[in-house]
């Protein structure tokens, strides 16, 4: 028997929200269209004294393929996420583009990058394109969020220098693979099991101003843009005598 149209157009519908479904589930791996720039400093890599606090770590983690974001930095959660950067002028820049981590915050020229020159000059498909796009400064861009990969790297914790045992105790975290963001952190004492929500001073860097005593322990939440969340337990104490500037393996990481 024929349809009736009103069952030929719930019929329609149907297929098109179905097909708007499947666009949302996998726009995950969509690009989204911007513009970037570079620091205007003479270091191709990034900046030593960038808003996540990494300190010179920043300046060189991927190579120097790092970058300042501005939206994206979302009050320091975007620390340490990785991006692939792919310019759009067909004449100079590559299918590929390249993978920043962010470590700093900033905007020049309605942008939502500022590249290290390194990274920059790396969208391009040869040096002498790469000559060319730095020539621009400003150019448009697509970017996604991807996952970061350190192989043969666990997540590190390196103690800020001005954590000052026992009173106050910062730090942030090296090498997180994977591309879900670091939203809690806590710690607690090996031996009593007591624990400390951290507080997020600023960017990257977790800290308290009474930190538990004895061999301590982090649990780091993960979450994800899908809602999935999940705590993850280093194998590694940090020692009861910690001291600023030090870093400490964990003893794990994500798998990616």
């Amino acid at each position: 028997m024929a349809l009736s149209i009103q069952s030929l157009l719930i019929l329609f519908t149907t297929l098109l929200l179905k097909g708007t479904l499947v666009v949302a589930e996998t726009c995950s791996n969509c690009f989204t269209h911007s513009r970037a720039a570079y620091y205007p400093n003479s270091d191709e890599q990034g900046t030593d004294v960038g808003a996540c606090g990494f300190g010179s770590f920043g300046a060189t983690i991927n190579g120097g393929d790092v970058s300042a974001v501005s939206d994206l930095y979302r009050n320091g959660v975007g620390c340490g996420a990785c991006y692939q950067v792919r310019c759009t002028n067909s004449n100079y820049c590559s299918d590929k583009g390249v993978t920043v981590v962010i470590t700093d915050q900033g905007s020049s020229h309605d942008t939502d990058f500022i590249l290290s020159q390194r990274a920059f000059g790396r969208m391009a498909q040869t040096k002498d394109a790469a000559a060319s796009l730095l020539a621009l400064g400003v150019v448009d861009i697509e970017y996604r969020r991807v996952s970061c990969s350190y192989p043969n790297k666990n997540i590190t914790i390196k103690i800020h220098e001005n954590s000052n045992y026992p009173h106050y105790f910062a730090f942030v975290l090296w090498y997180q693979q994977g591309d879900k963001d670091i939203t809690a952190v806590q710690l607690f004492e090996t031996q009593n099991f007591v624990c400390k929500l951290l507080d997020r001073s600023h960017g990257a860097v977790w800290t308290t101003n009474s930190p538990p005593s004895g061999p301590l322990s982090l649990r780091m939440l993960l979450s994800g843009e899908d809602g999935d969340e999940s705590w993850i337990i280093p194998v590694n104490n940090i020692p009861e005598n910690w001291k600023g500037g030090e870093t400490y393996d964990t003893g794990v990481q994500i798998n990616v």
